[in-house]
């Protein structure tokens, strides 16, 4: 059974950071990209941030500077370190592996709530 559990939501305020963690199991972590959606109250889900299998990143440029992806094949795990946070960013996060060959081989944690507010 194919796994992602994501960890690290929370409540921060606004400039603040966080940092979140998504753990794979039941995959070949090393042959998938990785990836971070959010999706906010009333609006689609959306990407924010990719690493490839090689480690080359993508992040939407509304979290460029502040947010970073990252990778530990040796762990399975996937992060992204939020920083600066706004209260835009919002939502709840889902971690995503997508091994690239066709919906078959996507999959999709349970996501995290991040809220960002004072």
């Amino acid at each position: 059974q194919v796994q992602l559990v994501e960890s690290g939501g929370g409540l921060v305020q606004p400039g603040g950071s966080l940092r979140l963690s998504c753990a794979a199991s039941g995959i070949m972590f090393n042959l998938y990209a990785m990836g971070w959606y959010r999706q906010a109250p009333g609006k689609q889900r959306e990407l924010v941030a990719r690493i490839t299998r090689a480690g080359s990143t993508f992040y939407i440029d509304s979290v460029k500077g502040r947010f970073t992806i990252s990778r530990d094949n040796a762990e399975s795990t996937v992060y992204l370190q939020m920083h600066s946070l706004l209260p835009e960013d919002t939502a709840v996060y889902y971690c995503n592996a997508d091994r690239g060959v066709g919906p078959s081989y996507v999959y999709w944690g349970q996501g995290t709530q991040v809220t960002v507010s004072s």
